[in-house]
């Protein structure tokens, strides 16, 4: 998995050169403070040269962020330490740390890309899209496709990805590759929720992907729901539910913009 750390740049400066003839020297360059950096020599030996995404500092004096996948840790200045936890910034009530993980999850998802997605919508307008990691035999992902045409009547678009629990090459596996491989995907998938027999094809498909996709961004079971604002929903979560509380998360959405940075 190819990473990238983001490390601080040094700035310099140059001594301006005089005007008139004869040439002054040089004057001396002036000082720029460098952008602090902790000691990573201890989180590289524990990563075993796998490398972070970036390292940026908290909200917190003494601590780096450190994003590594969909994951957010928080590392001593000294290196020595790293706090696996929640920030919450307590004028606010708000979760800094599921916020920038949220951030995460949307930007991984975008840049897959829908067309690599089953996609159920609404025939009428769009009011909000989630993004689903389904197994085909979980049993509540089954009953959460049952009520499709449910959430669709709220204004809910649904977008599959897939994440077999039992992982490559198992049964569920070959199940999400046929129904990706089928000539009308969103039948097949019907079809294989509702445990009838689909004709196991295989062909490129984004399956695998998007199963290491899930566990980088920390899904552990299906159905897990990614919001639009990348805070995920691990489980299910009736239509009515749902729309109640995407409306309350793009309401909060809004209200915040209206806040004073």
């Amino acid at each position: 998995m190819r990473k990238t750390l983001l490390l601080a740049a040094v700035l310099y400066s140059v001594g301006a050169l005089a005007a008139d003839p004869p040439p002054a020297p040089p004057a001396d360059p002036v000082p720029v403070a460098t952008a602090k950096q902790p000691d990573i020599t201890h989180l590289q030996a524990a990563l075993k040269g796998e490398k972070p995404d970036s390292i940026t500092p908290s909200a917190i004096p003494g601590l780096y962020e450190v994003v590594l996948g969909g994951q957010v840790l928080y590392l001593s200045e000294d290196g020595r330490f790293v706090v696996q936890g929640e920030i919450v910034n307590l004028a606010s009530l708000d979760n800094v740390t599921e916020n920038r993980r949220g951030q995460l999850r949307g930007k991984a998802i975008d840049a897959l890309g829908e067309q690599n997605m089953v996609v159920f919508g609404p025939q009428g307008p769009v009011k909000h899209t989630v993004t689903v990691f389904t197994d085909i035999d979980c049993g509540y992902c089954r009953k959460m496709h049952t009520q499709m045409e449910a959430y669709n009547k709220e204004g809910i678009k649904v977008r599959y990805l897939w994440f077999p629990r039992e992982g490559v090459d198992s049964e569920s596996y070959k199940k999400a590759v046929a129904v990706w491989c089928a000539e009308d995907q969103r039948t097949a998938m019907t079809k294989a929720k509702r445990g009838e027999n689909i004709e196991l094809k295989d062909c490129p498909n984004p399956v695998k992907r998007e199963y290491e996709l899930g566990q980088k961004l920390g899904v552990r079971g299906t159905p897990s729901i990614i919001l639009e604002n990348g805070d995920m929903i691990p489980g299910y979560v009736s239509p009515t539910q749902l729309a109640q509380v995407l409306a309350e998360s793009k309401d909060k959405a809004a209200k915040s913009k209206l806040q004073p940075q």
